[in-house]
């Protein structure tokens, strides 16, 4: 303070025109510092774009104090603002990559989870299997064949004894307890092992390993397939417990002969339980995993024992068991049962009904017993007159016979299923030449024709093509019953074309014809190929007076047929019924012509019979397809090759000699009756010709001795 200073001045001046040091400026003041937007940071915008720092703004105290300086002449200056700290720059080293890394990680683990969830459900080896065990029988419950694979109900590890587990982990994995899913020191060693082999000798999968392979995952040795079962090895390990993978890995790994899992292995090979195997037999069910289907004891013995040593000098190596307990295991080696009665694995019959019964029943552990409608003595029958039969090389048959119904009774699809196991019954799409003819007759029948109209059996040509009779003889003017009956090309044609093709093929479709079928002229005398069971069928719905009649292996339920019932109802799919005076008994009289007065003779029995014969082009195929009694049967005969049969086969020889030979017999065995003909039909009387008096006496002679041959060979087959 000066010293002409008072304590009411400071420098000279008055305090109260001093500024005050405790006020905030009035206007103005230190300019504000404003966080800087991310555009504007780190050069991202140019400085031009900026809007520039507002210089401090002058208040009326620094304005006066001005004046007072001017005035006093004092060298006085305002205290200059604090200075201001420039912005804080946010830090820009940061690390994108490793952001994006972590969520990539996690996404693919969400993946691979999702991925485990779905493909490796934890419970799959532990379900059957999706196309169980079959065991046909037929409608007497004799077994007919046994097909798919057999899987029993899965085993727990704690209530096998403890040297049926440690069989399969000393020879299959024996760090299995400890390692985590896969065992490095087992890949290694089978590496060298391979490297000094030239080969795969060795393999180094865990049993976790196997179980994923075999459980979730294809046989195809790839790095992708490697891969993924690793990772689903690590998620059944995290998951599941040592004695739980052990008891999914038992209970669904292949044993050989199509049985599956520890339980089905068991009672195939040695007729027990897997908890009551000896020490010898659980040995020897460890050692087929390896090769199941070269070591399976009931093909292989020897190597089976073979292997069960190896096994048992394992089991004595990790301390399994015992030295003596190995050598008195070798000392009785285990021995599978003997099977007295074997199975066949496929028929014609089977193989054409299996996938029905397969759509019928649910997946189950075990086999699945199924009762079909196959009649032994009948199929026994079939195979014997398709046998008997004088055919050439390289000529077939096949023979269908079922019910009124459709339900199959018997089948035969070939000379030999062994050498040949195409089904020339269901498969073969072969022409029917004159057995089509049914369609038309029916047709016209259902237009008003009646079997008495006339009609002309003289040539006719259409768009260039001309129908000759096989008989090269045009007759004229004849009855629709004698043109059905003589087989009549011309006057066939003739008669499809002035009822309409559209209607021919409108008969065919609701009698059960699905093959595509030309509108063609040819069409009327069977050019389109059909299938011998379809044909089949279509002449049972004019036995039956119903359809259409859809063959079927498996036994109709009550509870399908009151289903099938409403559905039809409902919809108004389920076909109809023949017109009993106009279509139903007229139909039935050209069939009963056509099998006792025309080209089926041969075929005719002393039971009513109906039928029709069938010749295709340049004699490929031949067929009678008839019903007698209670039966509608079905036969062809033909080349694989599609080669003429020759001139001296026709429907009329050699297939209606088969229908016959079968036939006979079979309806003294069936003794039923003809069931499904209409309600007081009076069957027509058949008068012998010149060259066959007594044929009806001959008949009954023929039906004894076929019956007391039926009778000696069903001895005979009990006895075996």
């Amino acid at each position: 303070m000066a010293d002409r200073d008072s304590p009411w001045q400071r420098d000279g001046r008055n305090v109260e025109d001093l500024p005050d040091p405790f006020a905030a400026p009035l206007f103005g003041g230190a300019p504000t510092v404003k966080r800087r937007r991310w555009w504007q940071r780190a050069g991202s915008r140019p400085a031009a774009t900026e809007a520039p720092s507002e210089a401090p703004s002058t208040t009326r105290l620094d304005r006066s104090q001005e004046r007072w300086r001017q005035r006093d002449g004092d060298a006085y200056t305002a205290s200059p603002p604090p200075p201001v700290s420039p912005p804080v720059e946010p830090s820009t080293s940061r690390r994108p990559w490793l952001r994006w890394g972590l969520m990539g990680l996690g996404a693919l683990l969400l993946v691979t989870l999702l991925w485990l969830i779905f493909t490796a459900p934890l419970g799959r080896a532990l379900e059957p299997l999706p196309n169980p065990a079959m065991l046909i029988v037929s409608s007497e419950g004799q077994p007919i064949a046994r097909r798919g694979a057999i899987k029993e109900a899965p085993v727990e590890i704690a209530k096998l004894k403890p040297y049926t587990s440690g069989a399969f982990v000393a020879i299959e994995d024996r760090r299995f307890y400890r390692h985590w899913g896969i065992d490095p020191r087992a890949i290694g060693r089978a590496m060298v092992a391979n490297f000094q082999a030239g080969g795969v000798r060795q393999g180094g999968s865990t049993l976790t390993q196997q179980l994923a392979k075999t459980s979730f995952l294809s046989s195809d040795r790839a790095l992708k397939r490697k891969a993924q079962e690793v990772i689903i090895a690590f998620w059944l390990e995290g998951w599941l417990t040592k004695d739980e993978i052990l008891s999914r890995y038992l209970s669904s790994v292949y044993f050989g002969d199509g049985v599956y899992g520890l339980r089905a292995a068991s009672r195939h090979y040695f007729g027990k339980q897997p908890e009551q195997l000896t020490l010898a037999q659980s040995a020897m069910l460890a050692g087929l995993v390896q090769a199941p289907s070269r070591l399976a004891p009931t093909r292989n013995l020897a190597g089976a024992r073979k292997r069960a040593a190896l096994v048992l000098a394992a089991m004595r190596d990790t301390g399994a068991i015992t030295p003596q307990q190995a050598r008195a295991a070798l000392a009785a080696p285990a021995r599978p049962v003997r099977r007295t009665q074997k199975v066949p694995t496929g028929t014609y019959f089977a193989d054409w009904m299996a996938p029905q019964a397969a759509d019928a029943f649910e997946t189950d552990f075990g086999e699945v017993k199924v009762v079909s409608t196959l009649d032994a003595d009948l199929q026994r029958l079939a195979s014997r007159a398709v046998g008997n039969a004088a055919l050439g090389p390289g000529v077939q048959a096949a023979l269908v016979a079922m019910r009124p119904d459709g339900r199959v009774v018997a089948m035969v699809g070939g000379r030999s299923y062994k050498e040949s196991t195409f089904n020339r019954a269901t498969q073969a799409r072969r022409q029917p030449g004159s057995a089509f003819k049914l369609f038309v007759y029916l047709a016209a029948l259902r237009s008003g024709y009646r079997p008495d109209s006339i009609v002309q059996d003289k040539a006719v040509t259409i768009d260039g093509w001309s129908p000759a009779n096989n008989d090269g003889v045009f007759r004229g003017p004849v009855t629709m019953q004698q043109a059905f009956a003589r087989s009549s090309n011309a006057a066939t044609v003739r008669l499809s074309e002035e009822v309409g093709r559209a209607q021919v093929l409108r008969t065919a479709r609701e009698l059960g014809i699905s093959t595509p079928l030309p509108d063609s002229p040819s069409v009327a005398l069977g050019t389109a190929g059909v299938s011998l069971l379809e044909l089949t069928s279509a002449y049972a719905a004019v036995a039956s007076g119903r359809y259409p009649i859809k063959a079927t292996g498996l036994p109709a339920s009550p509870a399908s047929a009151q289903t099938r019932n409403f559905t039809a109802t409902l919809f108004g799919n389920g076909g109809g019924r023949l017109d009993e005076g106009r279509d139903w008994r007229p139909m039935l009289d050209l069939l009963w012509a056509a099998a006792n007065e025309g080209t089926g003779r041969k075929a005719a029995l002393a039971t009513p019979t109906f039928g029709k014969t069938g010749t295709s082009q340049d004699n490929r195929d031949a067929l009678f397809v008839g019903f007698a009694g209670d039966l509608v049967v079905g036969v062809w005969v033909g080349r694989d090759d599609n080669k003429s049969l020759g001139k001296k086969v026709s429907g009329g020889t050699i297939p209606a000699q088969i229908w016959r030979s079968f036939m006979a017999p079979a309806l003294s065995i069936d003794g039923r009756s003809a069931s499904a003909l209409p309600a007081g039909y009076r069957v027509p009387r058949r008068a012998p010709g010149p060259n066959e008096p007594g044929e009806p006496i001959m008949d009954s002679i023929e039906s004894w001795f076929e019956r007391l041959s039926t009778v000696a060979d069903t001895m005979l087959s009990e006895k075996r």
